[in-house]
């Protein structure tokens, strides 16, 4: 496919110029080996992709959110489908002290806290592909009011327990403390951001489709963000933390002075009555049973839609629970659930960014530089998705190292054909280009001799 083709959805959000520079940028990105820099880039990028053109192109200003919804609706959307908004935050390592944005953020894969960059994507999941694209990137940036705070709470933290069990707060409510409003709570700075970064983007799609549901992981899994994606317009699904404590509702008589009581006996996970079994299924020796119903949580302001999956092992009885749960009381927990495990689709995003569009990559340091970076190889994830798209018409198993042996082939042979005296064979063109774009495939190509 032509690349320059392609682009033409974008065509209206940037320049010329940089329509003409990406137009280099990606098919060297989609041949190349190594790792994804600036000179690795321009070392495949050929006429018109020399390193003085790829250093231009990532030090422009790019507004790369309209860049990602006019790529999409012309490529991506289909209004016969049914998206899903999902976010995720993904941290990548930094050496140096340069780069823009270089702070310490927590790792998930490391389970620690990394010096490194931190980047907050929105994408949409087609519920019925079950696949997600990118549609919004943006950088998170610590103040140095949250850097204080965080080291005042860390030191607070490490002083209390210097002092031993003799330090912990006494039983009972603080004195002065005042009760919280639970629908209206503050948000802390990070919810800040990401609430600004939804808006935004609901107001590009508006007029162009609908969403309800936003799903975040487990980190998220509390009543300020419930609050803050309330706030949106949008409905949430996301996780419990395993010892949440679950309450029923109250059922009991009304007290003849002060106000009612909310919360009821607390729900036993292991135990939840059977009239709230919506499915239960053995299978290799493990007993799943899945709960639905509305309970309540101290934390919380109204009741949540709740879905308890209970594990247990038939022989040695052991158990593990997951909680999710949503907003939208109404949602079934076949639903629920499937939309909760699509979310895990950003995941492969992040995983495509990182080991074939130079996420973990880049050396850029300069703000621009390094938003255009990012921004970039989650932007590669939607290109590799249309192109794949015609490929998997004949081929279901076609990958991204299939895409990019094909590219990769093709640019083997028009090197080889430009050095030959004469045109060879349109056939013989076809077989040569068939057979080097098979090396490096994980699929095997179908071939086609030559009987010339």
């Amino acid at each position: 496919m032509d690349i320059l083709a392609l682009l033409q959805s974008i065509r209206n959000t940037v320049s010329k110029t940089t329509l003409r520079q990406t137009s280099r940028v990606i098919p060297a990105m989609l041949a190349m080996t190594g790792r994804v820099t600036m000179l690795g880039i321009s070392r495949w990028a050929g006429r018109g992709g020399s390193y003085r053109t790829v250093q231009r192109f990532f030090s422009q200003v790019i507004l790369w959110a309209e860049v990602f919804w006019a790529f999409f609706v012309m490529h991506l959307l289909d209004l016969q489908d049914t998206y899903l908004l999902a976010g995720d935050e993904t941290v990548i390592t930094k050496a140096g002290r340069k780069t823009y944005g270089l702070d310490r953020f927590f790792s998930s894969l490391m389970k620690r806290a990394v010096p490194g960059l931190s980047f907050f994507a929105l994408s949409l999941i087609n519920v019925r592909q079950r696949r997600s694209y990118p549609v919004r990137v943006e950088q998170m940036l610590r103040t140095p009011e949250e850097k204080a705070a965080s080291r005042a709470r860390k030191a607070k933290k490490q002083a209390r327990k210097k002092k031993g069990a003799g330090s912990k707060r006494p039983i009972g409510r603080p004195k002065g403390s005042r009760n919280k409003d639970k629908a209206n709570p503050i948000l802390n700075p990070e919810l800040q951001r990401i609430q600004r970064m939804i808006q935004a983007f609901l107001a590009t799609l508006a007029g162009h489709m609908t969403l309800t549901y936003l799903v975040l992981d487990g980190h998220f899994g509390n009543n300020p963000a419930l609050q803050m994606v309330r706030q949106c317009q949008l409905q949430l699904i996301s996780k419990l933390r395993a010892d949440a404590a679950l309450f029923f509702p109250y059922r009991g008589p009304s007290p003849k002075h002060g106000p009612r009581r909310r919360l009821g006996k607390r729900a036993v996970l292991s135990k939840i009555p059977e009239q709230y079994l919506k499915a239960k299924s053995v299978e290799d020796g493990v007993e799943t049973r899945i709960y639905q119903a509305a309970f309540l949580l101290r934390e919380f302001p109204s009741p949540l839609n709740v879905v308890v999956i209970l594990k247990t092992n038939v022989k040695t009885k052991a158990q593990a629970h997951v909680i999710l749960f949503s907003s939208d009381l109404e949602l079934a927990q076949e639903a629920l659930i499937d939309y909760y495990s699509l979310r895990f689709q950003i995941e492969f995003n992040f995983r495509d960014a990182k080991q074939f569009w130079g996420l973990e990559d880049f050396m850029n340091v300069t703000p621009t530089a390094v938003t255009n970076a990012a921004n970039l190889s989650l932007f590669m994830v939607d290109v590799s998705q249309v192109l794949m798209c015609y490929d998997r018409r004949d081929d279901p198993n076609w990958s991204v190292l299939d895409l990019k042996a094909h590219y990769r082939g093709y640019r083997y042979v028009m090197e080889t054909i430009k050095i030959l005296p004469l045109q060879p064979d349109p056939n013989l063109v076809t077989q040569l280009f068939q057979g080097a774009a098979a090396i490096g495939r994980v699929h095997p190509a179908k071939t086609v001799l030559y009987s010339g």
